[in-house]
């Protein structure tokens, strides 16, 4: 296990429902060496009441509870959120992981279980989960020319609507995303640098080379103009209209 800076209150916080104590302990030590924050709750009532308190990023949750078994905490719980449940099965209970998927766990696993892979499949589903939380970036389009972050690929468009992709370096492709986000912005040398050359220690000129040579691949796509230069300050991306 590998040792992380010490949890914050932004720090994903997993609550683990577990009736075995000595289970349980294993568990939060293992998910606290990680990073992760944890709670404990020893049964379904406790394990509800401390949810809708502290609102958990994900729930550790035991299937066979004294009491209110993990099941109808886990439909509890998707009456009142999406938080992402893992459930903890037997070997066996081949009928309650299906049921608990159907129900809307995001994972399980079965006991007896390795502490470093539950630890790895909570950071898996938080993953996904923070993937649908911030989805990619739509792409930037602007004039003429299109601009995938994501995909980190460019187009521009010709009079008919046909899109014709752009062979750009990595820093021919960071000069126009840079550009395109503020079009009409003017953006100093030193700008484009900081923001398009960070690992570098070229000087301000360097960015006329990249620019030229974008401005030649622009023009090859039959774009030209689109880039302008303004005297004694820098560059702007000029979408005609």
């Amino acid at each position: 296990m590998n040792s992380t800076a010490q949890p914050t209150a932004t720090t994903p916080l997993v609550l683990v429902v577990e009736d075995e104590p000595a289970i349980a302990s294993i568990l939060t030590a293992y998910l606290e060496r990680d990073g992760l924050r944890s709670r404990m709750a020893p049964d379904g009532q406790e394990a509800l009441q401390l949810f809708r308190l502290l609102r958990p990023d994900l729930v550790l949750l035991d299937i066979h509870l004294p009491g209110m078994d993990g099941i109808d905490v886990l439909r509890a719980i998707r009456d009142d959120s999406q938080t992402p449940v893992i459930m903890v099965t037997a070997l066996a209970d081949d009928v309650d992981k299906l049921l608990a998927l159907r129900l809307g766990a995001d994972d399980y696993v079965v006991k007896p279980f390795n502490p470093p892979e539950v630890v790895a499949r909570v950071r898996a589903v938080l993953r996904r989960t923070q993937a649908r939380k911030n989805p990619a970036p739509a792409p930037i389009r602007v004039g003429p020319i299109e601009i995938d972050s994501e995909a980190h690929s460019a187009v521009v468009y010709d009079n008919e609507g046909r899109a014709l992709p752009l062979p750009l370096t990595l820093t021919e492709f960071r000069l126009p995303a840079c550009l395109a986000a503020q079009p009409r912005r003017c953006f100093s040398r030193s700008h484009l640098i900081e923001h398009c050359l960070p690992e570098s220690d070229a000087l301000e000129r360097v960015i006329d080379s990249h620019l030229s040579k974008l401005r030649r691949k622009l023009q090859l796509a039959g774009q030209e103009g689109l880039i302008e230069t303004v005297r004694g300050i820098g560059y702007r991306l000029w979408p005609w209209d």
